[in-house]
């Protein structure tokens, strides 16, 4: 008996070990095209931004060291990136934060250089926030993981290598950790940038020489659609949404991204029938031949504000002519043209003839005071057809402007020297122009095609 058995093992071992290679032969290879960005050695096509956290290549893997006082620092890709599929491995301290930044920016005029941009979030911690999306020195919170996403929470593993699939294309990200998706976020503040590896700044109980380390980093940039997987994760829409930052913050939307309720035409009881439409999620002025209020007409908003922040996007079309007026009473101007306010002048510059009017060199330029004062011409303003973000602020008579996260210009209403411009602007004829203690948010109708979108304020 034990011969037979002896005689059909020596047989049968072959057979299997045959079975078994040609199963190799024949399994499925990854064709995907990946790009490397790391090649396992140095930090070749990476620069260090932010802190002063260490960076080191240490047996194939990125290894970033906390430092005393330092703020968060990122080692950041050379290469800019669009819509990518990203995907890469990390080991983190149990006491650490840190995070991937994606479409990241450190512009010069935005917080002096500050890194800002969507970080795919790792946390070891007990909330179990891993592959959730932040908006690093911007908005804060726009996904968290979901309490009841228990897998994506679970799937973390504390001192081990943990995998990260992230997808980047077009208005929506994705993430996946160690294959179970954790974010499906619609979101389209920025769309392109830097990928960023964090060091996060010591805090809580972090110390001096904790460690992270990142490995296999590699990126996917061309046919996307092929290669992008399936997530049956609900999506999270932050076009004209609030985050919860902003939500504790005070900040409530003023347009809600799909009705006309809380505007109403400047010279109307109700919302103009024609002149403007909404659409995915924009509110749009239509064009009607550059005539100021000639065709729908301004609209305010039914409230009116004191002290404010107010921020809202913008997108123009070629040689177009808008505003946005603040401070505004619709009963001062009964005749033609547009309702009486403050106005941060929405413009191209370069080919509507305003650009070169005014009282004032330059008065009437793209967030400039309208009539008054020039913004800074080295101003940071997006392309025809891409989205800006103006932002006012009004407390205690100080007045801001700013485009795209830089400030533009300042002023103080109410002061001898903002009389002075008044009274040698077109404003001189309206008795203690822009000194109301309350007005109305306006948008205006110039008769140029530009839309409108994430309109938000906080009342101070």
């Amino acid at each position: 008996m034990k011969s037979i058995i002896k005689c059909r093992s020596i047989k049968v071992l072959p057979f299997l070990l045959a079975f078994a290679l040609l199963g190799c032969e024949n399994a499925k290879k990854d064709t995907t095209p990946w790009v490397d960005l790391f090649d396992g050695e140095t930090l070749n096509g990476w620069t260090i931004k932010g802190g002063n956290a260490e960076y080191e290549v240490r047996e194939g893997a990125i290894v970033g060291t906390t430092a005393n006082e330092q703020p968060n620092t990122f080692l950041t890709s050379n290469e800019m990136y669009d819509d990518f599929i990203l995907e890469l491995e990390y080991k983190v301290d149990p006491n650490m934060n840190s995070g991937i930044q994606i479409r990241s920016n450190s512009l010069p005029h935005y917080m002096s250089g500050r890194v800002h941009g969507y970080q795919i979030e790792i946390d070891p911690s007990e909330r179990g926030w891993s592959a959730g999306v932040y908006d690093e020195a911007r908005r804060g919170w726009l996904h968290p993981v979901a309490d009841d996403n228990t897998a994506a929470k679970k799937a973390f593993k504390q001192n081990e290598w943990n995998h990260y699939r992230i997808e980047a294309i077009g208005d929506t990200i994705r993430t996946w950790i160690n294959g179970v998706p954790a974010a499906h976020l619609m979101d389209d503040q920025t769309a392109s940038g830097f990928i960023g590896l964090q060091v996060h700044g010591l805090y809580g109980d972090m110390k001096p020489g904790t460690e992270i380390a990142w490995k296999n980093v590699r990126i996917l940039t061309e046919n996307l659609e092929a290669y992008a997987q399936k997530s049956e994760l609900p999506v999270v829409d932050k076009i004209n949404k609030l985050t919860s930052n902003e939500v504790n913050q005070g900040w409530e939307m003023l347009w809600d991204g799909e009705t006309t309720n809380g505007w109403r035409g400047a010279r109307l009881e109700t919302f103009p029938e024609e002149g403007w439409v909404i659409e995915n999620g924009e509110l749009t002025v239509l064009s009607t031949g550059g005539g100021e209020s000639a065709a729908g007409g301004d609209i305010v908003t039914t409230k009116n504000y004191g002290d404010f922040e107010l921020m809202l996007d913008f997108k123009i079309t070629e040689g177009a002519n808008s505003g946005i007026k603040y401070y505004v009473d619709t009963e001062i101007n009964k005749g033609p043209g547009s309702s009486i306010g403050l106005e941060y002048q929405i413009l191209d510059d370069a080919k509507h003839p305003d650009a070169k009017l005014g009282s004032h060199e330059g008065s009437r330029t793209m967030a400039s005071l309208y009539d008054l004062i020039q913004a800074d011409p080295n101003k940071p303003v997006n392309p025809i057809g891409q989205w800006n973000t103006a932002y006012i602020v009004s407390k205690n008579n100080q007045i801001e402007h700013w485009l795209n996260g830089k400030k533009v210009l300042e002023y103080e209403r109410k002061s001898p020297e903002f009389k002075k411009l008044v009274s040698n602007s077109k404003y001189t004829q309206w008795p203690n122009f822009g000194e109301a203690e309350t007005g109305q948010i306006l948008l205006q109708d110039h008769g140029d095609r530009v839309s409108f979108r994430n309109v938000k304020i906080k009342s101070l």
